[in-house]
């Protein structure tokens, strides 16, 4: 269930920044490519503190929560560089 919040938050930030770039690419031509970057980093960020509460508060190993950081950080971050190439 948690992983599953993940992805619809990320998803839902991933539209935030994709239509903050869009919006702001009239007045600054790079913004879409600003915008996915930012996004990605701050994904990369969060995904990390999740892996990192799962492994200090919940008591899972690395090796448990490091396929659980991959999917949730790989998933969001492939589906943006793919927009931005594809439709931005």
């Amino acid at each position: 269930m948690r992983t599953g919040l993940f992805f619809v938050a990320g998803f839902l930030l991933l539209a935030a920044s994709l239509l903050l770039g869009r919006l702001f690419s009239a007045n600054y031509p790079g913004a879409a490519v600003v915008a996915t970057l930012a996004y990605v980093v701050l994904w990369l960020l969060i995904a990390g503190a999740n892996m990192w509460i799962g492994v200090t508060k919940a008591g899972y190993s690395v090796a448990e929560e490091l396929p659980i950081f991959g999917l949730i950080f790989v998933l969001p971050a492939a589906l943006a560089i793919i927009l931005k190439w594809k439709v931005l």
